[in-house]
């Protein structure tokens, strides 16, 4: 006769629930695992976002009508230099809030004068970039100026 517990059950029967329990439960984190590490080995590596200035300006002349995405690009050229005369500034005004990091004894008005010039010449290079944008969008047709309000720019990877 088998040896029943207070509640009528065999004594080894709730152990092999908990047992085939655990056992499905690995079995299925080792099936997610696996196939996560497949799909990593199988996918190809993603390239990083080219976030120059000729890229952006190019990601959005190829959302756009031949002719204004030529007009796109056109402005664009013609204004380069100044561009990145503007994207320049920027760099020499992060390499002062650097120098203000380092300088020692640390001066919190230095820093402070150093992220004010920095922020004046990033607002003057959005005003360069959209200038091209908007002398851009004056030669487009109805249909590229539609398509340039539709434009969003791709997320942050």
């Amino acid at each position: 006769m088998s040896s029943l517990t207070q509640s009528g059950r065999r004594a080894g029967a709730q152990p092999r629930w908990l047992l085939l329990g655990s056992l499905a439960l690995n079995l299925f984190f080792i099936g997610i695992a696996g196939s996560m590490a497949v799909r990593q080995w199988l996918e190809p590596p993603s390239a990083a976002l080219d976030r120059s200035d000729a890229a952006r300006i190019e990601r959005i002349a190829a959302t756009l009508p031949p002719a204004d995405a030529e007009r796109l690009r056109a402005q664009f050229a013609l204004q380069r230099e100044a561009v990145e005369a503007a994207r320049e500034a920027i760099r020499r005004k992060q390499d002062g809030i650097r120098a203000a990091l380092r300088a020692e004894p640390f001066d919190v008005e230095a820093m402070r004068a150093a992220m004010t010039e920095t922020r004046a010449a990033r607002e003057t290079f959005y005003q360069t970039l959209q200038s091209v944008v908007a002398t851009a969008a004056a030669q487009m047709t109805p249909a590229g100026r539609n398509k340039l309000a539709d434009w969003r720019p791709p997320p942050r990877s």
